[in-house]
């Protein structure tokens, strides 16, 4: 097992339990288990232990993974819109977290346009993705639903989040970031399949 994913579920545990246990026995255990993985993400990240430890402990609740929107948006011939991410850590298709009271389809419209100025219509459900927190993906399991979109409007423009937007060859792209390679292989079959429904809204 990855060390990350390790301490990802390991910090759930501590962070559920101190969420629901009454004992004062077990919450001295709980809290022992959020100290040891705070203090190695610590050693990992580079970051201090209390910022670490401020973070996890503004979740409230029970812990479950994030989740994501993502838009696959291909040209006539093919190729798939990604963006350079600003935090170097390669090229993605447009997505972002789902936030509050939102629909993944508003999320992922929301996020299209943020990120490249586009209008789009999402036309299908590609998948449903996990990600397991590892050294490459980060420290926290996230779930990916996958729509694939068309160009509806608006003006390819970037955003501070990019430092390109540009359209590729699925098999051109050196630099993907985290999993959305999988992700864009998915929907390239479904898009040259051509067997695309009408758009959902849901």
């Amino acid at each position: 097992m990855d060390l990350f994913s390790l301490l990802d579920e390991i910090r759930t545990i501590a962070r559920n339990g101190l969420n629901y246990t009454s004992n004062a026995y077990d919450r001295e255990r709980y809290e022992r288990l959020m100290s040891l993985t705070t203090q190695t993400y610590g050693e990992l990240l580079n970051v201090s232990d209390d910022t670490i430890r401020t973070r996890f402990l503004k979740e409230t609740g029970y812990i479950t993974p994030k989740v994501g929107s993502d838009a696959a948006i291909f040209d006539a011939g093919g190729k798939i819109l990604l963006m350079d991410r600003s935090d170097g850590s390669g090229w993605c298709l447009p997505c972002g977290w789902v936030e509050p009271n939102e629909k993944p389809v508003e999320a992922v419209i929301r996020e299209v346009w943020e990120e490249t100025g586009l209008e789009v219509e999402v036309k299908q459900l590609v998948g449903v993705f996990t990600r397991k927190a590892n050294a490459k993906n980060g420290p926290h399991t996230m779930i990916a639903i996958v729509h694939l979109c068309e160009v509806s409007g608006g003006e390819l423009t970037l955003s501070h989040e990019g430092l390109s937007l540009r359209y590729w060859t699925i098999d051109e792209v050196q630099n993907w970031h985290a999993t959305h390679e999988r992700y864009a292989r998915a929907a390239y079959v479904m898009w040259k399949s051509n067997l695309l429904l009408p758009a959902i809204s849901d």
